[in-house]
């Protein structure tokens, strides 16, 4: 019987410092997986390696050697000593390597718990391992009883619904002010990472043009065509104010970039339009004095956080839910593993019974030549029925044995009693 093992380290067992030397790129995982796959002590593999884990999942007769295998492979492709990143892996086998699985592809395992990216993941190291043939019918089923574990955490909690990142937080308190944010035109200043994010978010939401400012030109123009936007000097700002419905700001300027004057003096010209500013830079970019004029809004990095931290607590209550759904599924995939266990067993029994009940029968056909046709084919059927009949109950004494944990034992009595081992 083959065991399915899993191995890896993430964000809780390894620093940064160890998860950038052994992530792995494209090519580096290709050539792992190929390696695996032809190692003699691993019938299937399947791996995937973001910038928070690196984790290799196999079926093989020998779980440790499995392991083993895959050890010394990321050494080997890393060009890093084992002894390098050792004491960061972990090893799930069986129950505990489909349970892992599940609350990876959930995304309970993540650094932001309820993250939607893993998932994406998941199935692209799934895919590639099976076009590469890597995967067989143990990690198959694995895969599939996973989407569908992810799939119901999805539709049956709410893990997913709440801000838990700086960008999704100003989305959603953009949401809060105007509703709906189709057709808003957004003004990002300055290029940083978070402000970036949060514009890709609300094109999404099928906002209108956005307009990029940036001390660099060149980089703001560099922006603005990857946003299909357009380009403006920050001396540009106070004439934008009067268009624009969305503010994000995330420069390294030490004073404000936009001051209550300046906003001030827009707001005659927008006839009553709200403003919303999101200051996502430290020190603040944003006058927080802003705030006092009328129909403008202001939040700053340490009021996303509030709304995060709130979001936080929702979606760890939804992780109870979650993790009852992923015990389903791993009762679901174990009991399917106990059904691979006694196939074996159940199958001699059936050949044993069946070869003395059919020669019998074809003893009792032989000493009676007058009989049709018909009727030794009716005496036949009889004897395969009374083979199911006879075996119905001692197979069903091996399932619930294995149902109950105690398989080795119940497996022992069937095959004893059947003399199936000589």
């Amino acid at each position: 019987m083959r065991e399915i093992v899993l191995t890896g380290l993430n964000h809780k067992t390894a620093p940064v410092e160890v998860r950038e030397r052994i992530a792995l790129s494209s090519a580096e995982g290709q050539d792992t997986l190929e390696a695996l796959r032809m190692h003699p002590d691993v019938d299937e593999v399947l791996l995937f390696s973001t910038c928070n884990r690196v984790e290799v999942l196999m079926a093989g007769k020998d779980g440790e050697k499995a392991a083993a295998a895959a050890r010394e492979c990321l050494s080997r492709i890393k060009g890093l000593p084992v002894s390098e990143f050792e004491s960061c892996l972990y090893v799930h086998q069986r129950e505990e390597a489909a349970r892992h699985m599940f609350c990876v592809a959930a995304s309970l395992d993540s650094m932001v718990v309820g993250e939607p990216q893993i998932l994406g993941q998941v199935k692209g190291a799934y895919h590639l391992a099976a076009a590469r043939k890597a995967s067989g019918p143990l990690l198959n089923r694995l895969m599939h009883r996973t989407f569908h574990v992810a799939k119901r955490v999805r539709s049956e909690t709410g893990i997913g619904d709440s801000a838990v990142s700086i960008s999704y937080a100003a989305i959603e308190l953009a949401r809060k002010i105007f509703e709906s944010l189709e057709g808003r035109k957004v003004l990002l200043v300055g290029a940083g990472e978070m402000a970036e994010l949060a514009v890709e978010h609300l094109i999404q939401h099928q906002v209108g043009e956005i307009f990029v400012a940036n001390r660099t030109l060149e980089r703001g123009v560099e922006l603005a065509r990857r946003f299909n936007g357009k380009a403006i000097s920050l001396s540009e700002l106070p004439g934008a104010l009067t268009e624009v419905d969305i503010i994000i700001s995330s420069t390294g300027s030490p004073t404000y970039v936009i001051d209550k004057k300046m906003v001030k003096g827009s707001i005659k010209s927008r006839r009553g339009r709200s403003l919303f500013f999101i200051d996502i830079a430290v020190p603040r970019d944003i006058d927080p004095g802003i705030n006092r004029l009328s129909n403008t809004y202001v939040y700053d990095i340490d009021d996303l956080k509030e709304v995060i931290d709130g979001n936080l607590e929702s979606r760890r209550m939804e992780a109870v839910k979650a993790e009852r759904i992923v015990e389903e599924g791993v009762v679901a995939f174990s009991r399917w593993l106990e059904g691979l266990t006694i196939v074996p067993t159940i199958k001699d029994m059936r050949s044993k019974v069946e070869g003395i009940a059919m020669e019998e029968v074809e003893k009792t056909l032989a000493s009676i030549p007058s009989l049709s046709n018909a009727d030794r084919e009716a005496i036949r059927r009889m004897g395969q029925a009374i083979v199911t009949k006879t075996l119905h109950d001692p197979i069903q004494f091996i399932k619930n044995g294995c149902h109950n944990r105690d398989e080795s034992r119940a497996l022992s009595y069937a095959r004893s009693l059947f003399k199936l081992d000589g």
